[in-house]
Parts: C-alpha cells; structure tokens; sequence
C-alpha cells in the first residue's frame, strides 16, 4: 500500500503512544505518558515501534481509497501482512502466535488513526506562497 509520508508518521506516532500509555503502570492517557517522556526516550520508542509497524504498512495490498475517507483492511488482509514480514523467528508455536497478535493489534491501532484521505486537486494553494 502506498501511503504518505504525513500519514505514515502519524501512525507510527500513534502506535508509540499507545506503548507509552501501556508501559505506566497507572492507567494514563496517551497523551500523558508521551509528555512525560523525553525527546530521546520519545525517539527511542518510535524507532522501535516504526520497525514493527512500517514494513506491515508497506506490505498491505493496495486498496482504492476515495477522497474523505480512511483506507480500510480486513483483519485477513493485516494478519496476512504481519505473517510476511515477522517470518519464522524460530520461536515456538505459541510464542509466534503471540507476537502476530501483537503485532496485528498495533498495526490496526496505527490504521485507526491515519488521517482522512483528501482529494489532491480540490486543495488550493494560496497565490502568495
């Protein structure tokens, strides 16, 4: 699938902070762990999680996606993309379980936050810029 920059990093971005809510300990917002964090441990975690995430975003099957809407995969289609790029880590059965459910649970948390698809040639670039 090809998707923007602009949209890849707001994935990526919402996927770490959903890991940085989930690693305090108390329930938090998202919002409040991520500020707590410092810009490296925040560099840290996003290039941690932007190396599970990105490749299982490259590998979805492109889809038409219309102007104002979100694209939308099946739970076959993502399961099938985190298969692809996980591969046999030589773990167990349970353990390689395991990892795709997390993995698919994080990809479909970076997917339900992509911002709505805008039509290219309905955006007006003011005549001063």
């Amino acid at each position: 699938m090809r998707f923007t920059e602009h949209e890849l990093t707001v994935a990526v971005t919402a996927a770490a902070r959903t890991v940085a809510a989930g690693r305090v300990r108390r329930r938090a917002k998202d919002d409040d762990a991520w500020e707590a964090m410092s810009k490296i441990d925040r560099y840290h975690l996003l290039e941690g999680v932007g190396g599970q995430v990105l490749p299982v975003l490259l590998a979805l099957p492109d889809v038409e996606v219309p102007a104002g809407t979100r694209p939308t995969f099946t739970d076959e289609q993502v399961a099938a993309a985190v298969e692809q790029t996980l591969g046999d880590s030589g773990v167990g059965r349970l353990r390689q379980k395991v990892a795709v459910a997390a993995r698919v649970t994080l990809v479909r948390t970076a997917l339900a936050q992509l911002p709505v698809r805008q039509d290219p040639d309905a955006l007006v670039v003011p005549d001063h810029l």
